[in-house]
């Protein structure tokens, strides 16, 4: 009776003046590396000079990438006949379609310049706040995903459908003299406009849509969680700014992100405590 309790690594629970307690804090505090598996609570300065420098970082790898139009090209037709000969290309009658409706078209224009940084964002505040001990797990998740894409960016240069030769895509960003998107206009030569495959609206989406699936409590988020990502499939091909199978790309990418989490944490991000753990240190135990 009375006894403090530490939780350890593993998750048990054992009494502070336990020898199992004590090796297991001598183990953690001598081995750095098993410290950083270990999830802890986040530091907001921290993440936001960090997520700050991440995204300021793969935006300028991104488009260093050398743009490489002829062969983005080449990829982008190669896509289109395959598609074609499966019986799958559907993207040109989604993006004529849609278009046909101007204040739904023009919505979809600005929901993929915005929705993509803004819901992104609002899932790491809302992980930050409420799930500080699955945050950095499911953080890494999300930054492993974003640079795998970068290899992807380098090695498979694609167009996307309204850049093809030859087509009657229809570029909605043009036609209707809305902002959305960086590859478009005036902001062309900011961006690389050759860098559709994968798609990271829709690996961003689908991880937000799983983290809010996974770990929300009310049924109602869980299905706005589910439908997020399927939106966002629906409005990146009706812009013309993805083929479907770019999306594909996305999700190999995300699967990626989460084998990564899974190696370096020893569980999935949703399967790890909700708060992050902390242990009541004996006096005389090492101090990490």
């Amino acid at each position: 009776m009375g006894e403090t309790i530490v939780t350890t690594l593993e998750g048990r629970q054992a009494p502070a003046d336990s020898p199992i307690a004590d090796e297991e804090h001598v183990r953690n505090g001598r081995n750095p590396l098993r410290r950083l598996r270990v999830p802890r609570r986040p530091r907001l300065w921290f993440e936001i000079l960090l997520i700050a420098v991440s995204y300021w970082t793969y935006s300028l790898i991104r488009n260093a990438v050398p743009e490489q139009k002829a062969q983005a090209l080449r990829n982008a037709d190669w896509i289109w006949r395959v598609e074609q000969d499966l019986g799958v290309a559907v993207e040109k009658s989604v993006n004529h379609a849609v278009d046909s409706v101007t204040w739904l078209i023009v919505g979809m224009n600005y929901y993929y310049a915005t929705l993509h940084f803004v819901v992104t964002l609002g899932v790491l505040v809302w992980l930050f706040r409420w799930h500080p001990g699955r945050y950095a797990a499911t953080r890494l998740v999300l930054f492993a995903t974003t640079a795998v894409a970068l290899v992807g960016y380098y090695l498979y240069p694609l167009a996307p459908p309204r850049l093809m030769n030859g087509t009657t895509f229809i570029d909605t960003v043009l036609v209707h003299h809305t902002w959305g998107s960086m590859a478009s206009g005036d902001l062309k030569n900011m961006s690389n406009q050759y860098a559709a495959m994968p798609s990271m609206h829709i690996g961003w989406s689908l991880w937000c849509g799983l983290t809010i699936f996974a770990l929300a409590s009310v049924p109602w988020a869980k299905v706005l969680g589910l439908l997020y990502p399927v939106t966002t499939l629906v409005v990146i091909v009706a812009t013309a700014n993805h083929f479907w199978l770019d999306a594909v790309g996305g999700m190999i990418c995300l699967a990626f992100g989460f084998a990564v989490a899974r190696l370096w944490y020893g569980a999935q991000p949703y399967a790890l405590p909700r708060e992050v753990a902390t242990a009541r240190r004996t006096p005389g135990a090492y101090a990490p």
